[in-house]
């Protein structure tokens, strides 16, 4: 029987019988090894929570059984790095080249010219519905935050947080390059006071070349100011090919100079990737020991790294996960930009993000942990600790595969899978594209 076909009860209580569950995702140990870093168990749900989860036929409960048929359960799963705001802008206005370039032009044009209340609330509600129907149970988005841009987005994302409250958990990070923050002081205490009244995070887009002395006095203010205000940082960082774009060891510095003690994430850092070994290690390392968090946007980037007109990419354009993993930052993978001039495709799919993560940054022979990347790891992070896991009395938020192992999951994109929200389940069929034609327009 296929996931989307299995029939729950009406009682709340019931068992998920034959289930295949990862290891690296549950506290509970003695599970018998069902291989590739899979356990067989038996999820006892009651009253919407996870109260048992025990080896098979060992609950003991009298409940409903839902046989899984050996497929994978997962948690509902976590998007650390997202732009709601840009989302799905593509057929109005599409990237001219595929260039990092021609889409931050693109993406001022459009916002110029259209992004008012109702726009940016029409797409970001579709977006996460697609989101929610796919199995995701938090997002951090990232929000344009220039000049009147600033007012228009953040009462609406305030709204849709609201509406969305018991379905999808939602942060925001404000956007804007780093030079604001001295360039125009007073539009920048503004931005942080409305970044704090709606409870948010402090951002910023850095430098794409060489740290200077102006780079460090901007990353300077930034951090003051969120330091002054209690707000956690979420950089974009080395989103760049320029070989001399470091300003991830900068932030650390700084982390560590000041002494701050709220969480700093830093996102992209592609050009760390073509540091020389030792710059690279001492990167990392200092990285690691101010305690900076770092999310791979690895399908993005691989769209506008290195792109060319007429010549194959010659890089991946992804950071140093392997590498940033082994000396102890907690890393992640997010979906970052959808349908938008930064990325022409995407649908907010956390399976479809882990899936392809595997495949570029090669993930398939060091372990079965990674799945950490799109569930456990962006909750910490982000400060969710019942999100991304599979425990006894935490919600049961999950996702039921038919795929019985990680090969399964990761060559086919499993869109039989159930998705349950506090133990019921939900529609998993995407809005209509339609739907966004009046604001977007028809293909």
């Amino acid at each position: 029987m296929r996931p989307h076909s299995l029939t729950f009860p009406q009682s709340d209580d019931f068992i998920l019988a034959n289930a295949r569950v990862p290891l690296c995702l549950t506290s509970t140990r003695g599970l018998p090894p069902a291989g590739e870093g899979l356990s067989a168990c038996d999820l006892l749900v009651r009253g919407g929570r996870i109260v048992a989860v025990a080896a098979p036929r060992a609950t003991g409960a009298n409940a409903a059984v839902i046989d899984c048929d050996q497929g994978i359960v997962l948690p509902r799963l976590v998007d650390l790095h997202t732009h709601l705001d840009k989302g799905h802008i593509w057929p109005r206005r599409p990237n001219p080249d595929g260039t990092h370039a021609g889409a931050r032009v693109s993406v001022m044009e459009d916002r110029a010219a259209n992004w008012n209340a109702d726009d940016v609330r029409a797409r970001m509600d579709f977006a996460l519905r697609c989101a929610y129907a796919h199995g995701t149970s938090a997002v951090r988005t990232h929000i344009d935050s220039l000049g009147k841009q600033a007012a228009i987005s953040w009462p609406v994302f305030n709204e849709i947080r609201e509406a969305w409250k018991g379905r999808i958990d939602l942060q925001a990070v404000a956007l804007f390059p780093i030079d604001y923050a001295i360039d125009d002081e007073p539009a920048f205490r503004q931005l942080v006071a409305l970044v704090a009244r709606y409870g948010g995070i402090l951002g910023g887009m850095t430098y794409l070349g060489a740290v200077d002395e102006r780079c460090h006095r901007a990353l300077g203010r930034v951090f003051e100011a969120a330091a002054a205000n209690g707000l956690d940082l979420d950089f974009h960082v080395d989103e760049t090919d320029d070989s001399e774009a470091r300003t991830l060891s900068a932030i650390a510095n700084t982390v560590q100079a000041m002494g701050f003690a709220g969480r700093v994430l830093a996102g992209h850092c592609c050009s760390l990737a073509l540091a020389s070994d030792a710059e690279r290690e001492d990167t990392i390392n200092r990285v690691a020991d101010a305690g900076v968090s770092v999310v791979s946007l690895p399908i993005c980037n691989m769209y506008l790294m290195g792109r060319k007109a007429n010549r194959t990419p010659l890089w991946r354009g992804v950071t140093v996960l392997h590498e940033l993993a082994a000396a102890g930052v907690v890393v992640s993978a997010a979906s970052d930009n959808t349908r938008d001039p930064f990325y022409a495709y995407g649908d907010l799919d956390l399976l479809e993000v882990y899936r392809e993560s595997v495949r570029i940054l090669q993930l398939d022979h060091t372990g079965p942990d990674w799945l950490r990347l799109v569930s456990s790891s962006p909750a910490q992070v982000m400060g969710l600790q019942s999100h991304g896991r599979i425990d006894v009395g935490l919600p049961a938020d999950l996702i039921i595969l038919r795929a019985r192992s990680f090969n399964e999951m990761n060559s086919r994109p499993q869109n039989d899978r159930a998705v349950l929200v506090k133990g019921r389940p939900i529609d998993t069929t995407p809005p209509d594209y339609r739907e966004l034609d009046p604001w977007v327009g028809a293909p």
